[in-house]
């Protein structure tokens, strides 16, 4: 059976390429906090479940060390050259997309036909996790593809994973730690402390109050913790489960989806939400850090009181 931990293991393994690939790279001279960094993802990747809870705290401690004090570097490494591109891109057009769309076909299809069909009693993947199975999957299927197609050296997709992740830098991790920041505030009981508070103020049987209160406070708690899906144990604990479902009778499956749609447009509005918010950023070198938080605040906030009202007439009818 296919488990989590293949996954975690071709990843691992990717990131400890980097960091080889990283300490070899003289051209850069932050080459040692680049291979310190990237080699530490590999290990917690790689061997995480093993080596236990207090190293891994140590793990991530060394992570944030490396970052904070600016360790990192952006690297430059040669794999195909410019006038290359130049004519793959005029011979090729918008077919050197292809590829790239591999991976969200397979991933779906795979999926679907996964749990729909036969197949999905042979029991070849653990449970729950057929989607993450066939997007890496897709990932090797779209290499593959590469190297039938285009034939670039062997090295190339190592370097300029690199390359991209040196350009996002320790933005690139930020996801993780805050999915499992949201873990540890749901287990230490913050959202009974917020639903406590939340029922002091808002008056009995006010709704609507209680609806604006949730979708404002998954917006919020997303934007501190620059993930919906960590936020949403917490408000689901305080107010979502509680009062909206359990108090108010509100449908679960409107609550549930829509309030997770009102947190996505928290992460439209916070540099925490690092991989939307702070890679493009990095990746087109723009001079405003916040460019595109900004740019994106006016499509949030409509969107934020229409997924309210959503909630409101939807779930409550």
């Amino acid at each position: 059976m296919i488990t989590m931990p293949w996954l975690y293991a071709v990843a691992g393994t990717m990131f400890a390429a980097f960091a080889v690939l990283s300490l070899a790279d003289r051209a850069n001279a932050k080459r040692l906090g680049n291979a310190a960094f990237w080699g530490l993802m590999a290990v917690s990747l790689l061997a995480g479940d093993w080596i236990g809870d207090f190293a891994n705290g140590l793990l991530v401690l060394g992570l944030a060390g490396i970052a904070g004090f600016k360790l990192l570097g952006r690297s430059h490494p040669p794999t195909t050259s410019d006038e290359e591109r130049a004519r793959w891109s005029a011979r090729l057009g918008n077919r050197l997309f292809l590829p790239a769309l591999i991976i969200p076909v397979t991933a779906l299809v795979g999926t679907l036909v996964y749990n729909y069909t036969p197949i999905g009693g042979l029991g070849w993947i653990e449970p729950k996790r057929e989607t993450y199975v066939f997007l890496v999957l897709g990932v090797i299927i779209a290499l593959a593809t590469i190297f039938a197609w285009l034939k670039p050296p062997p090295i190339a997709p190592l370097q300029e994973g690199r390359r991209l992740m040196d350009a996002i830098g320790w933005a690139a991790v930020l996801p993780q730690m805050l999915a499992a920041l949201g873990v540890l505030f749901a287990a230490a009981g913050v959202g009974d402390i917020i639903g406590s508070l939340a029922r002091s103020i808002i008056p009995e049987g006010n709704v609507f109050l209680t609806v604006v209160v949730f979708g404002v406070g998954m917006v919020a708690f997303t934007m501190i913790m620059g993930n919906a899906f960590a936020a949403f144990p917490v408000m689901a604990a305080a107010i979502g489960v509680p009062l909206l479902i359990q108090g108010y009778h509100g449908d679960p499956a409107v609550v549930g989806a829509v309030g997770m749609l009102a947190g996505f447009c928290g992460t439209l509005m916070t540099p925490m939400a690092a991989t939307f918010n702070l890679v493009p950023v990095a990746l087109l070198e723009l001079k405003d850090q916040n460019g595109v938080v900004k740019a994106q605040v006016a499509t949030a906030l409509p969107l934020l009181v229409l997924n309210l009202l959503i909630i409101y007439f939807a779930a409550f009818r």
